[in-house]
């Protein structure tokens, strides 16, 4: 379901033009590119949350203003094609697959070390989330140039 929904939202991207990429519905909206960049650094801190049991690092403390966006993320992500996001999120796709695919039901099924959520949980709501900003992101495509 992960693949089928990154699949999903890459086929709904992928022709955009660096215009479309940037595109603002308002003051207060977040960019496509911005979004997918999210997606990415959202899937990453699961990683090390569920994988790890840790938050970022100092040296990943680069994902954090994709993770809340707002202000900070208008001014950071733009300017770089759809292509450039994509690739991020690919690579940290990569990743995550190669991760699960060491895990069994038994860690699915125990709770992520501190929490009450267990693994499975952790990761339907990566895929939940993805699939809201899914909508978002159809909802911007179908409005630019409105």
């Amino acid at each position: 379901m992960l693949q089928d929904l990154k699949s999903r939202v890459t086929r709904s991207v992928s022709g955009l033009s660096q215009e479309e990429t940037d595109f603002l519905l308002d003051e207060n909206a977040n960019r496509i590119g911005a979004m997918i960049y999210h997606l990415a650094a959202t899937e990453k801190y699961y990683q090390l949350y569920t994988f790890e049991n840790r938050s970022f690092n100092d040296e990943e403390s680069k994902w954090a203003a994709a993770l809340s966006l707002g202000e900070n993320g208008r001014k950071i992500f733009q300017n770089k094609p759809i292509r450039y996001y994509l690739d991020i999120w690919d690579k940290v796709r990569k990743e995550t697959l190669r991760l699960l695919k060491t895990k069994d039901d038994e860690w699915f099924n125990a709770n992520v070390t501190g929490s009450s959520m267990n693994n499975h949980w952790a990761w339907y709501h990566v895929m939940e989330h993805q699939a809201n900003h899914m909508g978002q992101i159809r909802l911007i495509i179908k409005r630019i140039g409105n």
